[in-house]
C-alpha cells in the first residue's frame, strides 16, 4: 500500500534544502530547535498579512541570519525600516542577544507558489466562500501564471457537513515521485466554525530546460568516424 510523505522532505539534497542551516552538538541541538520553532511561530503571527511563504534560519558562532520569502516585502520592512528593526530586536531577545540579520528576498510570482496558494484558499474558506469556488478558482489562476500542473486537496466538515471528507482538484501533471520535477508544496490548515479543515497543495512549476552548447553536434559526428 502506498505511503505518503512529506514532498519536500523527498527531494531534500536534490531539488530543496533545509529550512534550517546550522550544526549543534547534543547540549546545544534542543535549546537551538526550540529557538528556531520560537523564531517562526512569533514570525508567522507578527505577518499574517504580509504573504509569508519561507523562513530560512542560519546560525553561526554568534550571530543569526534570517531570510524572509514574502509577496509583500513592503510590508515587512514598514515604514523607514521600522518593522524590521523591531522584529530584529526582538529576535535577538529571543535568541539570547545575538547579533541578528534580517535579509528579505522577494517572491515574484506569488500565484504559483505552494504555501501561498494554500494560505489563500484557506483564508476565503474562513470567509464562507464556497470550497469549490475557492479551489477552481486558484487552480485556474496558477495554469494562468504558468504553471506545469496543480492539485489542492482540502480534507474536513466540507461545507459544514456532518461527516468529514476530502475533495481534491488537479489540473495539468503533478508527478509526485519524479525527484527531478520542481514540486513546490504548501499546507495551511482554515479555522471555520465547524472545525479545522486542511488544505494541502501541490505545484509544477515549470522546470527550465538546460541550454544546449554550440557545435557539440559536430564533435559526436567526429568521435563516431
Amino acid at each position: 500500500m502506498g505511503q505518503k510523505v512529506n514532498p519536500i522532505a523527498f527531494r531534500l539534497a536534490v531539488q530543496k534544502d533545509w529550512g534550517s542551516k546550522w550544526y549543534a552538538n547534543e547540549k546545544d541541538f534542543p535549546t537551538y530547535l526550540h529557538g528556531d520553532l520560537a523564531i517562526r511561530e512569533y514570525l508567522k503571527k507578527k505577518l499574517q498579512f504580509a504573504a509569508l511563504s519561507r523562513v530560512v534560519i542560519e546560525r553561526a558562532w554568534n550571530s543569526v541570519r534570517v531570510t524572509l520569502h514574502t509577496a509583500r516585502p513592503g510590508l515587512v520592512i514598514g515604514r523607514k525600516g521600522a518593522e524590521i528593526e523591531r522584529m530584529t530586536a526582538d529576535i535577538s531577545k529571543m535568541t539570547g542577544d545575538r547579533q541578528v540579520k534580517i535579509d528579505i528576498f522577494e517572491i515574484k510570482q506569488p500565484e504559483i507558489d505552494g504555501q501561498l496558494v494554500a494560505e489563500n484558499v484557506a483564508l476565503q474558506l474562513e470567509r464562507r466562500i464556497s470550497f469549490r469556488r475557492a479551489m477552481k478558482r486558484a487552480v485556474q489562476t496558477a495554469m494562468d501564471f504558468g504553471a506545469e500542473g496543480i492539485k489542492l486537496r482540502c480534507a474536513g466538515r466540507l461545507g459544514g457537513a456532518d461527516i468529514a471528507r476530502a475533495e481534491w482538484y488537479r489540473k495539468g501533471k503533478v508527478p509526485l515521485q519524479t525527484l527531478r520535477v520542481p514540486i513546490d508544496y504548501g499546507f495551511c490548515e482554515a479555522r471555520t466554525t465547524w472545525g479545522i479543515i486542511g488544505v494541502k497543495c501541490w505545484i509544477n512549476r515549470k522546470q527550465e530546460e538546460p541550454k544546449a552548447e554550440s557545435g557539440s553536434g559536430n564533435n559526436d559526428r567526429a568521435g563516431n568516424r
